[in-house]
């Protein structure tokens, strides 16, 4: 007997409500800490944010669980028992001082979702995983992914000492300051007999989608990312009693070396990368002394793995023979590397088919910044569909995304999650995968 799926209606996403969840997760911020948002990992004010999706996803009748490495993971149960799992998600950290929608849109997307499979009754044979993943922003201990990574099996155990925030405290100790045992991250990883596909929504963090006018997009590509730390070490002394060809200055070999950043990913060998400088640290940090030691914070990033990890190399080694020149010293340690990956064809081809289906306008894109969907895709096969971000703003208190395109990327990630549902069990079953309206 057939175990196919009949496609629902099309299920309308209500802007109001995801923008009430929205407003909800954005006031969950640091005290103090200025504009916008700031949630970063492993925090208590991150934990918080799990627990206000833990308790929606209960709401609405689904089996919650947190994992050792504090992802959320809740879950529908299928028609049909002991297939994999189907799965959404996004995470709930962000960056200091941060927008409202990176991560957090796909989050509320897989609510409503849950909540529109609830409301209409859906039936689908799989099972369905919305998960919130802990600790996808780089911006506390330089490694993004954290929790994504963990499931996937790229980060141990082992590895959570040897990663320190700004403050000195080791990622080991943040998770068990938040209840969490590192010790035990191991069990999080998943199964890949246990994963079906996985879809995640995101925001594009570009402008490509608001510049054609196109409300979706289909990502075909995600950028890898190599986070390395740059420390000079020059000679602290008097402003005004040091000659200028005397001074071994830390801050102005570091200046170079922003500089350098940029020229070589402008210059024509390296079309596609993007290098950033995007914390630099100054000390002893008076207007009267020259400085002593600068700490540069470079993200090289790109879509092709080779020249990623050649620019890096690059960036290293014309930065030490500038410091030789300049007469201060230069030590570089890789914090965090990622390769680029190429999402699998057919959960592209199913999302742009669900698109079709729904007359919906789309266009086939890269991402440029790192996402959970890169690390779990080693795991399962793994889509992203994208919603504008007005100007490409991300990262920033001016990121925004309209109420009423999240709900149409919500709309398109329910059917989408519902097609792939039926292409598996046709699948599964020897019937012909083409469906109506689409691939």
């Amino acid at each position: 007997m057939s175990n196919l799926m009949v496609a629902p209606a099309r299920l309308k996403a209500d802007p109001e409500r995801l923008r009430a969840r929205l407003d909800t997760f954005a006031a969950l911020s640091e005290p103090g800490s200025g504009p916008g948002v700031t949630r970063l990992a492993y925090t208590p004010m991150e934990r918080e944010a799990h627990a206000v999706f833990a308790e929606e996803m209960r709401s609405l009748g689904l089996t919650v669980r947190t994992d050792a490495a504090g992802n959320t993971i809740a879950e529908r149960a299928g028609t049909v028992p002991g297939l994999p799992a189907l799965g959404t998600g996004s995470h709930l950290d962000s960056v200091p001082n941060a927008g409202a929608y990176d991560g957090i849109a796909g989050v509320v997307a897989a609510m409503e979702t849950a909540r529109l499979y609830r409301d209409h009754d859906v039936a689908h044979a799989h099972p369905v995983r919305f998960v919130a993943f802990a600790a996808e922003e780089g911006a506390r201990f330089g490694q993004a992914c954290t929790g994504s990574r963990i499931v996937s099996g790229l980060t141990a155990a082992e590895d959570l000492a040897d990663m320190r925030d700004a403050d000195g405290t080791t990622m080991a100790d943040a998770l068990r300051s938040v209840g969490l045992p590192p010790e035990a991250v191991g069990a999080a990883r998943w199964d890949p007999a246990d994963w079906a596909a996985f879809v995640e929504l995101h925001i594009e963090q570009g402008s490509v989608l608001e510049a054609t006018g196109t409300p979706i997009g289909v990502v075909d590509l995600i950028s890898g990312s190599t986070r390395l730390l740059l420390e000079v070490t020059g000679r602290a002394s008097h402003t005004g009693g040091t000659p200028m060809h005397l001074r071994a200055d830390a801050v102005a070999a570091a200046a170079e070396i922003v500089l350098l950043v940029e020229s070589v990913a402008n210059d024509s060998r390296h079309h596609g990368t993007r290098a950033t400088v995007g914390r630099l640290l100054v000390e002893p940090g008076s207007i009267t002394t020259i400085a002593g030691k600068a700490e540069l914070y470079v993200d090289v990033r790109d879509v092709d793995s080779d020249r990623q990890r050649l620019t890096a190399a690059e960036i290293v080694e014309r930065a030490q023979a500038l410091c030789v020149r300049r007469g201060v010293g230069l030590t570089a340690r890789a914090l965090a590397d990622a390769s680029p990956v190429i999402l699998p064809g057919w959960v592209r081809e199913t999302l742009a088919g669900t698109c079709r289906g729904l007359g919906v306008d789309y266009r086939v894109l890269p991402s440029g910044a790192s996402h959970d969907a890169q690390m779990v895709n080693h795991v399962v096969p793994t889509g992203m569909v994208f919603v504008p971000s007005r100007e490409g703003i991300s990262h920033s208190p001016l990121e925004w995304t309209g109420a009423d395109e999240l709900a149409l990327g919500a709309e398109v990630l329910a059917a989408g999650l519902l097609r792939l549902d039926r292409r598996l069990a046709a699948a599964r079953d020897g019937h012909d995968e083409r469906e109506e309206n689409g691939t």
